[in-house]
C-alpha cells in the first residue's frame, strides 16, 4: 500500500485535532493535598519552576492528554491510569483505565480522542475511548508476533496527517543484534501499519506493514514537529572497544553519541536505514582521526568497509548529538515548537554516570516551512539543562528503574497550560511533575 493523501486533507485533519486539543486553561497550584514532597533532589534552569503534581504510581513511562484534558499514563505492568483535574488545578480524580500487567509503554490517541493504542512487548491494542466518561470498549489486536529481546518497550505514535495509520517502534534484542541490519527480522525499526486494514487478529509486524526507518537501536522516544515529520531520541550501544589496525582501545566512556534522528515524514519515507548494527555516531571526536561530533565510525574499520563508508550517504546521519550513555527516552515539542524537550533516563555504563535530566533543545522553522535544530550537526552545546539531579555523578542506576535519583521518562505539554509534565519510573515511586518555562 501506498500511503500519500491530498495535502487539503491532511492539513484538515491536523487542524481538526488541534481544535479537539482544546480546553480550559487551569492555574498552576503551588502544592496538592494528599501529594507527596519530591523523592529526590533537583536542580532548575533560571526562571524554570518545578512541582509535584502526583506520586505513589508505577514506573510512569508515557504521558498522553485526551480532548477533555484528562490525563492518560502508561504505568508499566500496571495498566493505564486516567487522571481528572479541579479548578485548582490539581487531580482530583484518579481511576485505571485498563488494568493489566501485559502493557508496559506505549501509549497514544488518535487526534479526535476516540481511538487509544496501547502496547506490550508482543502486541499492539487499540479500544474505542470516551472522553466524557473515561471509558473504553471494543477491544482489539492491531499488531501482534512482536519478538521479545533486551528492549521490551514498544512506543506506538498516531500519523497527525492521517490517522488511520500508527507508527510502532522496536529495538535490538542485543547490544549489537546483527541480524537486525535486515528489516525482516522486525528488530532495531519502526514500522507503519494502516489500522482501517486490520486483519481481526491483527497485523503479523515482522511480515505485514511498511518500513519507515530501520538501523534504529532503540528509538524510545518520538513526536511529530508542526509539519508531520517524526523525530526520534535513539539510545546507542554499551561497553564499545574500537580496533584499528590489529589495536584494541576502550571508547565506551564518551562514545557512541546517542541520537536525534529526524525520521522523515511517514506519509513518503519508506525504508531509511540509520546505520545501525554497523555504524554509529561519534560524541568525543579524540578518539577519532579526522572525524567530528556527529560523525559515523564503524567499531572495527577495514579495507571493504570503514568510517567512509558509513559518512558517504550510506547510514543518514543523526541532526544531534547527545552525550553517550544519558539514555533520551522521550521527546515532545512545545506549543509553537520553538523548542524540544528531552527526557534522559540516566546511565549505567558510564562512570561517573550521567543523564537524569530534562533538556531543552531550541528549534527553528526555516523559509522553506520545515523545523530544524538551531544548533549546527557536529554541536555539543545544542541543548541545555532545565531539570536535572543536582549531582548526576552520584546517581547510581541498578537495573532499569532503581536508582537514588529519579528517573526521567514521559514528557508532555499541558493542554491546560500548566507546562511541561514529567515522569519518573523510579521503581521506589512513580512520580509526575510539572515544570513551568519562565513567564
Amino acid at each position: 500500500m501506498r500511503l500519500s493523501e491530498a495535502a487539503v486533507a491532511a492539513a484538515a485533519l491536523i487542524s481538526a485535532g488541534a481544535n479537539a486539543q482544546t480546553v480550559p486553561k487551569l492555574p498552576l497550584p503551588r502544592t496538592c493535598s494528599g501529594v507527596s514532597n519530591f523523592r529526590y533532589q533537583y536542580t532548575l534552569a533560571s526562571g524554570w519552576s518545578a512541582m509535584k503534581i502526583a506520586g505513589g504510581l508505577k514506573q510512569v513511562r508515557t504521558i498522553v492528554w485526551d480532548t477533555a484534558g484528562n490525563m492518560l499514563v502508561a504505568q508499566a505492568t500496571r495498566g493505564i491510569s486516567v487522571h481528572t483535574f479541579g479548578v485548582d488545578g490539581c487531580i482530583n480524580s484518579t481511576a485505571m483505565l485498563i488494568s493489566g500487567n501485559q502493557l508496559n509503554h506505549g501509549l497514544a490517541l488518535t487526534p479526535d480522542g476516540t481511538t487509544l493504542y496501547a502496547s506490550g512487548e508482543t502486541a499492539v491494542y487499540s479500544w474505542t475511548y470516551n472522553p466524557a466518561t473515561r471509558t473504553i470498549s471494543n477491544q482489539k489486536t492491531i499488531v501482534r508476533g512482536i519478538s521479545t529481546g533486551i528492549h521490551f518497550t514498544r512506543t506506538v505514535a498516531v500519523v497527525p496527517q492521517q490517522p488511520n495509520l500508527i507508527l510502532v517502534q522496536v529495538g535490538s534484542n542485543s547490544n549489537f543484534d546483527m541480524a537486525s541490519a535486515q528489516p525482516s527480522t522486525g528488530r532495531a525499526i519502526i514500522k507503519i501499519f494502516d489500522t482501517s486494514k486490520a486483519p481481526s487478529n491483527g497485523f503479523n509486524y515482522n511480515t505485514e506493514g511498511e518500513v519507515y526507518g530501520y538501523g534504529l537501536r532503540n528509538t524510545i522516544g518520538f513526536v511529530a514537529d508542526p509539519s508531520g515529520v517524526f523525530w526520534g531520541v535513539e539510545n546507542s550501544g554499551d561497553d564499545f572497544a574500537r580496533t584499528e589496525n590489529g589495536q584494541r582501545r576502550d571508547i565506551h566512556q564518551n562514545n557512541p553519541a546517542e541520537e536525534l534522528n529526524n525520521l522523515g515524514d511517514p506519509l513518503t519515507t519508506r525504508n531509511a536505514w540509520y546505520g545501525y548494527p554497523t555504524c554509529f555516531t561519534i560524541w568525543d571526536p579524540s578518539s577519532f582521526s579526522g572525524l567530528k561530533t556527529g560523525s559515523n565510525f564503524v567499531v572495527s574499520p577495514n579495507s571493504s568497509y570503514n568510517d567512509a563508508t558509513c559518512n558517504s550517504n550510506k547510514a543518514i546521519p543523526p541532526r544531534l548529538s547527545f552525550q553517550a550513555h544519558s539514555a533520551p527516552i522521550w521527546n515532545t515539542f512545545d506549543a509553537e515548537a520553538k523548542n524540544m524537550y528531552v527526557a534522559f533516563h540516566g546511565s549505567w555504563n558510564r562512570q561517573p554516570p550521567t543523564g537524569f535530566k530534562v533538556v531543552q533543545i531550541p528549534f527553528q522553522k526555516l523559509a522553506d516551512g520545515r523545523y530544524d535544530p538551531v544548533a549546527p550537526a557536529d554541536s555539543q552545546t545544542g541543548y541545555r539543562d532545565i531539570f536535572s539531579a543536582p549531582n548526576p555523578a552520584s546517581c547510581t542506576a541498578n537495573g532499569l528503574t532503581q536508582s537514588n535519583c529519579f528517573r526521567l521518562t514521559a514528557v508532555a505539554w499541558d493542554p491546560a497550560g500548566r507546562g511541561l509534565f514529567v515522569g519518573s519510573d523510579n521503581s521506589a515511586e512513580g512520580e509526575i511533575y510539572v515544570l513551568s518555562p519562565p513567564a
